[in-house]
């Protein structure tokens, strides 16, 4: 794990945002990164496909309607993840999409790279043109930031993911028992 990501390993990824904490510091420094729909859709519609296509495969209209994300775009999607080996499509009656690869073997980086999407927080997208022909003062900070967040996803797997989705149910479940059952007071 990159060093000064390590703390962030156990929280859910929110791809928009990043929240710094400088060690020793009492201020909390909030960076913005926006990563497009398309990677995000992506990284959704594949842990959508792990956690519900583990006997059957998994039709694109299913994903859309669960996560609210159009038809059109998952096909456009799912084509950039087949290209990438990642997912097998099965074709006929019951057909749809499958993992090619299991998942604690498909990174986070690695689906969203499949859809051409980067993660990258420099203002000039890498080129060292920020100003101008030039970088910019802190280009190397921003750049050093992005290898760091790529290292990140590419240490999380959809397996991993998967499996915090279904202890995050299980926590829920066990607390809405707990919620319905009459209190010991009366």
């Amino acid at each position: 794990m990159p060093r000064g990501l390590t703390a962030f390993r156990h929280l859910p990824i929110i791809p928009e945002q990043f929240s710094l904490v400088i060690p020793g510091d009492s201020q909390r420094t909030d960076f913005y990164m926006k990563l497009t729909t398309r990677g995000r859709y992506a990284v959704t519609a594949m842990l959508d496909l792990t956690i519900h296509g583990s006997t059957n495969p998994v039709s694109l209209g299913d994903i859309s309607a669960r996560e609210d994300i159009s038809l059109a775009y998952l096909e456009q999607l799912f084509g950039g993840l087949r290209k990438a080996g990642l997912v097998d499509s099965v074709r006929g009656p019951g057909g749809g999409y499958r993992l090619a690869r299991a998942d604690d073997a498909i990174s986070i980086a690695a689906v969203i790279d499949a859809v051409d999407e980067s993660v990258d927080a420099t203002r000039c997208g890498g080129n060292q043109n920020c100003r101008g022909d030039q970088a910019c003062l802190t280009h190397d900070l921003w750049e050093g930031l992005s290898a760091n967040i790529r290292d990140f996803l590419s240490d999380i797997t959809l397996g991993e993911l998967a499996r915090r989705h279904a202890l995050r149910n299980a926590a829920t479940k066990t607390q809405t028992i707990k919620d319905m059952r009459p209190s010991a007071a009366g």
